[in-house]
């Protein structure tokens, strides 16, 4: 199981708009929250297995925030949009970076800086979590490997 920070990285690409489902050809690319890589999460023709090429998936092995955003943009986990509107436009990876991987901490600074209810946060973010615990589907790292940062344009 992931990282529960990764449901809130999953709710800022929803609010953001980063994600974009293809059904018919069983994918979606989901952009990074600095805007600098473009994530591909695919899915097999029973919706049994999902992979995905950020770092998370691939590296680590569980589904990474592109993976639980395409699965909540499909419907099949529940997608609680006034909670995920509380971490709209975060950048997830100068956050993170700052916080040295401490994902938990970087959500509390959200939290705290945006005056949000961080128990009902941490209790929706807990239904995903159960809901994904729950869901009969198999993750694993995609046949691309994760994309390198395009440069920023001047």
């Amino acid at each position: 199981m992931p990282p529960l920070a990764k449901v809130f990285e999953a709710w800022s690409a929803l609010a953001d708009g980063r994600v974009s489902l293809d059904d018919e050809e069983r994918r979606a690319t989901v952009t990074s929250s600095n805007g600098l890589k473009a994530y591909t999460v695919a899915w097999s023709e029973d919706g049994g297995t999902y992979s995905s090429n950020d770092n998370a998936t691939y590296w680590q092995g569980y589904a990474g925030y592109p993976v639980i955003a395409a699965l909540m943009a499909q419907g099949r986990l529940p997608f609680d949009r006034a909670a995920a509107e509380g971490f709209a436009h975060v950048d997830w990876t100068e956050l993170n970076e700052r916080h040295k991987r401490d994902y938990a901490a970087a959500v509390r600074e959200i939290v705290d800086e945006r005056g949000l209810d961080a128990a009902q946060a941490d209790a929706a973010a807990h239904v995903v979590m159960d809901a994904l615990a729950a869901l009969d589907v198999a993750v694993k790292r995609g046949a691309a490997r994760p994309p390198r940062a395009k440069p920023k344009e001047a």
